[in-house]
């Protein structure tokens, strides 16, 4: 008689989860098909993991995907845009990235000159443009018609809504300058979980021989206070990538899952046998524990080509949208995961 190894040896299901897995592999955070086609075209074209994952977010950067990524999007209390980036080798484990990035289009590739041209990780603000405009990245204004226009409508709306709290005047009221309030108030305000205020493009890439890289790029987080930096450029917790293991990447409200690192922790998680679906789950439970109604998703895929996504569910947000492209496919694919 026939007995399925899964039942004799349980284990195996998380080693080994059903399915078919192929490589290469290219994966992404929200329904950008045009960024995941150029990722896959460079892989195709012989490209390294780190080239596909560069074109792959320069595209989004380009094309300022939804608003939240790219220059003219996301205008902070002042007006102005800025970028923040990361990009990880899983094969050597350097990380490349740039936070509060001014005048600068191309973050992502800033953050890779970041990783090749230097011996650091993380560069931030007007450094970080300066380091760009040596390394022969072109200063550009980064405000358009647009983000002009959402932040005098911002101006005109008593400044609402945005991200300060025990200061006076009352900034759920009033526009700044603010001011220390002498007590501190112990009431939480509720948080803004507005799914077009914070859209990283967050990217996974495989080749055939399993290497994984990943990348983020983001303009932040609409009224966000002058020098804010979310979780985007943040190692494990943007994203993270190991090729003994696999990838990760995470979108959301950054400010809150930067706190618990979802992407380092799914990428150890695989490592422990955990399948990626398993461990994107596991990376927002742990998270929702703490902030249940916290938005947020992440994406994971393991070194065999198996991948899978999680997100909370909060109102407005009971679906996550994700791009998939591998050889089972001439054109990416869209893929849905429901919200717990």
């Amino acid at each position: 008689m026939f007995v399925p190894l899964c039942l004799v040896f349980p284990a195996l299901t998380l080693l080994f989860p059903r399915g078919h897995a192929s490589l290469p592999l290219v994966i992404n955070t929200w329904p950008f098909k045009n960024a995941t086609a150029a990722a896959w075209s460079t892989l195709q074209s012989g490209g390294s993991v780190l080239d596909a994952v560069e074109k792959g977010c320069a595209r989004c950067e380009t094309e300022q995907c939804d608003g939240s990524v790219g220059y003219g999007g996301s205008p902070d209390e002042s007006g102005e845009t800025t970028l923040d980036a990361m990009i990880m080798n899983g094969d050597t484990m350097e990380v490349g990235a740039v936070a509060d990035l001014k005048r600068i289009k191309n973050a992502i590739g800033v953050a890779r000159a970041v990783m090749e041209k230097t011996d650091h990780t993380l560069l931030v603000g007007e450094s970080a443009s300066l380091f760009a405009e040596n390394m022969g990245f072109v200063a550009e204004d980064l405000t358009t018609n647009k983000s002009m226009n959402i932040f005098s409508q911002w101006l005109k709306g008593n400044c609402q809504p945005n991200y300060r709290k025990n200061v006076f005047p009352d900034p759920s009221k009033s526009c700044g300058p603010y001011k220390p309030r002498a007590t501190l108030k112990q009431n939480k305000r509720k948080r803004h979980a507005n799914t077009h205020s914070h859209d990283t493009i967050g990217m996974i890439a495989l080749d055939q021989d399993g290497h994984v890289a990943a990348g983020t790029s983001t303009n932040g987080l609409t009224h966000k206070v002058p020098g804010r930096v979310g979780d985007s450029p943040i190692v494990g917790a943007g994203a993270y990538a190991d090729s003994s293991v696999g990838g990760a990447a995470a979108t959301g409200d950054g400010d809150v899952m930067m706190r618990f690192l979802p992407s380092y922790l799914a990428v150890e998680l695989m490592r422990a046998g955990a399948d990626p679906s398993a461990a994107c789950k596991t990376a927002i439970s742990r998270i929702k524990r703490h902030y249940s109604d916290f938005f947020g998703a992440i994406i994971c895929a393991n070194t065999t080509g198996h991948y899978g996504a999680a997100c909370n569910k909060v109102s407005g947000f009971s679906q996550f949208h994700y791009m998939v492209s591998n050889t089972e496919s001439d054109t990416p694919l869209l893929k849905s995961v429901d919200c717990f």
